[in-house]
């Protein structure tokens, strides 16, 4: 049985359950629970020496790191339904627009990046919420550009079926609202996030649905 190393409130690990259940593929989940650091522990870092989540473990005991690799890794060895577009341009733009939330928004304000700034550098919470608001709009600001001047988005971020994109958009979406950013200015983003939604992949894989919903 595949098993998936994760945290329900992880964007990283929010996008591989999306992976999986766009699949149809069997897994059991196993939480690591960042808040009390759990993934800090001799038995994760095992798994995954950066001691982050999501560790995707194979039947075979192999580990797959890293929430894209493990995305497209799932694609190549279960092609169908395929995350990628078969056209090589559009595949391009499908993992642009999903590196540019994965490595560029995600990374600037994930957990240990907000704990570094309350404790090693003394910011308050006005202060830790001005920076996430901050790396926000820079991203989303550029997204919605990406998204809304492209005739290539349709219903989701490229046409009407979910790709890595969507896989990346709506769990950045999710931690935008639960920290309270402003999203008027991105009816794009908004619209999208809202279609992928509806679908059951999406919906079994939201954090409020996860045993260790907390």
């Amino acid at each position: 049985m595949t098993t998936l190393y994760g945290y329900f409130r992880s964007s990283a690990a929010y996008r591989v359950r999306i992976a999986l259940n766009l699949k149809g593929l069997d897994h059991d989940q196993i939480p690591v629970n960042l808040v009390k650091g759990e993934q800090r522990g001799d038995d994760h870092l095992m798994r995954n020496p950066q001691g982050l989540v999501p560790s995707l473990v194979l039947d075979d005991s192999a580990v797959v790191n890293q929430s894209l690799a493990i995305c497209e890794y799932l694609d190549e060895v279960h092609p169908e339904p395929a995350l990628l577009p078969v056209n090589a341009l559009e595949r391009a733009r499908v993992r642009a627009l999903a590196q540019s939330v994965a490595c560029e928004i995600h990374p600037l304000n994930n957990l240990r990046v907000l704990k570094y700034l309350v404790r090693e550098m003394g910011a308050d919470e006005a202060a830790k919420l001005a920076w996430y608001h901050h790396w926000i709009a820079e991203g989303f600001t550029a997204l919605e550009a990406m998204l809304s001047n492209d005739p290539s988005s349709g219903d989701l971020c490229h046409g009407d079926t979910p790709t890595l994109a969507d896989i990346c958009l709506v769990p950045q979406v999710y931690n935008a609202e639960r920290f309270e950013c402003d999203l008027s200015a991105y009816p794009t983003i908004q619209r999208i996030a809202a279609n992928c939604r509806t679908l059951p992949a999406f919906q079994k894989a939201a954090p409020q649905a996860q045993a260790d919903a907390s």
